[in-house]
């Protein structure tokens, strides 16, 4: 049944009751690898922060920073980027398993996962074996972009409640 004529989403229809428990499923079961992975990062602590180190350099312009952020802190700016990239994952992946703010914490998950993957995959540095692995790991985190651009165009919700998507 499409919505009456003269309304704001008068070129839109109603998606079925089945439609949005299929999609909040899909939804719960997409957010477990971010709310996972977060917390896995955090249990080893130690290992993802000398992940970390081993990768990411530090501009020099920004030592001055770091270093306040050092003393400040007690800890090493690689373990700063290990406990805040686990809670990127954890608070974005909850927060799209709610549907609470999804479309945001999906923009923020992009910009993640497009860091992540330059940092952590990059193949093209690579040869043979070892270029084909980060190669696929980085087609996976492209078609996990993909996954969280959908979230971020699905249709919201209207007033009464009800699902709409355009036909």
């Amino acid at each position: 049944m499409s919505a009456p004529r003269g309304s704001p989403r008068g070129r839109y229809r109603r998606m079925g009751p089945g439609m949005s428990g299929i999609v909040a499923i899909g939804r719960i079961l997409f957010a477990v690898l971010f709310v996972f992975s977060g917390v896995s990062n955090l249990v080893d602590l130690a290992a993802t922060a000398q992940d970390i180190a081993t990768k990411v350099a530090i501009p020099a312009a920004l030592t001055a920073y770091t270093t306040q952020l050092e003393s400040l802190t007690g800890m090493p700016i690689a373990q700063q980027l290990a406990i805040s990239a686990s809670a990127i994952e954890i608070i974005c992946g909850l927060m799209i398993a709610l549907n609470f703010g999804a479309r945001f914490f999906a923009i923020i998950l992009i910009m993640f996962v497009m860091v992540a993957t330059f940092y952590n995959h990059n193949f093209w540095d690579l040869t043979g074996a070892e270029r084909v692995n980060q190669t696929m790991h980085a087609l996976k985190n492209l078609s996990l972009i993909g996954a969280l651009l959908i979230i971020v165009g699905y249709p919201r919700r209207g007033g009464d409640g009800i699902a709409y998507a355009e036909h």
